[in-house]
Order: structure tokens, then sequence, then C-alpha cells
């Protein structure tokens, strides 16, 4: 393992790094085509590196100041119920499926949660008024770009429940799951994509930490890479949490729209030749 390359990796978990801290989806987006197409190494190990750096992530950006009055928590756990279950069996029946079959998935997956974020792309679920009730599993928090303390209600919880379950599935391309609590959870459900964020980067970590021990013990992980990318993740996490907190809500969503479609079509064309 050269010195260079693993310099390499460390720069590209930097930069995943502060993706998956602005966004919540783990940074395993840009992380896994990295070492997948650019390093050569096979889905299973890209995706297998992907999950312990997303470990790294999840509890770097929720420790991070300003952050966990953003995160519902009694959301969250409900959800990693959900989430995990759904992680185990992808972990079984992704097991069955052929290396192209899983990596055009992987890029389809992209392109549909492009499609939902861009939906709403200008639409927000906050409600100026903290005296609404927000029911069992809503919330509160103060917001500078809305002036004031903003409330929201979950809508369609069962829609919700369903897709943390699909969301566990896709954490084994490495993605965390966040890619796809985060769009759907904003656009169907009523969650504003800050919190969102910070909630899906509190949960992906409890997923990947069951989904990285199974991998690990399959030999999907290189230690060297893993460790190398780590070291990134924890410096660009740092950059994604500055970044989110003086950005508009609407630029993170067209940051997402743009990652997920370019890496989406990568997959799909690559593997359709």
């Amino acid at each position: 393992m050269s010195l260079s390359l693993e310099l390499a990796t460390m720069l590209a978990g930097a930069v995943a790094g502060a993706l998956g801290a602005l966004l919540g989806v783990g940074g395993g987006v840009l992380l896994v085509p990295f070492l997948n197409l650019v390093m050569g190494l096979p889905f299973a190990s890209a995706s297998g590196i992907s999950l312990v750096t997303i470990i790294a992530t999840s509890s770097a950006s929720s420790a991070a100041k300003g952050r966990m009055h953003l995160v519902n928590l009694r959301l969250g756990m409900v959800l990693e119920i959900f989430t995990t279950t759904g992680g185990v069996f992808g972990f079984w029946w992704l097991g069955e499926r052929k290396n192209a079959t899983i990596e055009l998935m992987f890029g389809w997956t992209l392109v549909a949660i492009a499609l939902i974020v861009l939906s709403r792309i200008d639409k927000r679920n906050v409600i100026k008024d903290e005296s609404v009730d927000v029911g069992v599993l809503g919330g509160r928090y103060e917001e500078a770009e809305s002036g004031g303390v903003v409330s929201y209600r979950l809508r369609r919880p069962i829609v919700a429940f369903g897709v943390s379950f699909v969301a566990g599935i896709v954490s084994n391309f490495g993605l965390g799951g966040g890619i796809v609590k985060v769009p759907v959870l904003n656009a169907w459900c009523g969650v504003p994509i800050r919190t969102a964020a910070a909630t899906s980067s509190l949960m992906i970590g409890a997923t990947a930490l069951v989904l990285t021990i199974k991998n690990f013990r399959a030999g999907h992980i290189v230690p060297e890479l893993a460790a190398a990318t780590v070291l990134g993740v924890l410096m660009g996490t740092q950059i994604g949490m500055y970044v989110q907190h003086r950005s508009k809500a609407k630029t993170h969503k067209i940051v997402m729209v743009t990652l997920l479609l370019s890496v989406g079509a990568l997959y799909i064309f690559r593997i359709g030749k």
C-alpha cells in the first residue's frame, strides 16, 4: 500500500466527509465511486470501507456544536428500528445478486432520489409558530434562516417507516441510508431538510456499525485504506458543519441533486455499455 494511494484516499475521505455532514447522507455517494471506479476496488470493498467512514461521520457531525438542537431523537430512535432491520435483510438479499446488478441498482437509486428532491426544491416544511401542536414525532428548533423558532409535524408516518426499511437495504451500498431518508422525510413526511439531515447523521452510525461488522467478517474491508479514509472524513466533517450553518436549505438540495444525478448517471451508463 503506497503512501500516495493512502493520501489520495484521505483526500477523497475529506471531501466525502464534508458532503456527508452538510447533507446528512454519509458521504458514501462520492466515496464509493472513487474507491470502486478510480482506485479499482471491488464494489463490495468500496462499500465496506465507506460504511466504516460513515461511523466516523455520524459521530463527528452529531457531536458538533449547534447540531444536536436540530436532531429529533424520538423520531430517530423509532426510524432506526426499521433501518437496522432493513440493513440486515439487505446484507443477505444483495449477497445473492451479481456485482453488475448491484451497481446498476446503485445508480438508479441515486437518480430516483434526485428526482424526489427536485420535486420539492423550492418548498420548506417549517411552521413559523412555536405554539403549534407538533404531535408525538414532530419538533421545534431555532433557525437563523427563518428568524426564530420554527415547528414541524411528521406526516405520513407509514411512509417514513417503510422508507427507513428501504434505507437499511440501501445502506449496504455504502451509503448509510441517509441518502434515502433525508430526501423522503423532507419531500413527503414534513420534516425540514436540516432536521432530516441532522437526525439522519445520528442514525446512520448505528446502521453502519452493524453492517461494518458483517463486512469485516466477510473480508470486504481493507484496514489501511479504511484508516486513511476515516482520517480524511473527520477533517472534512468539520468543513461540512461550518458550511451548513451558513448556507440556505435550497442550496443543500441543489448540491444533493447535482451529486446524485452525476454519480447515478455514471453507473447507469457504465453498466449499460
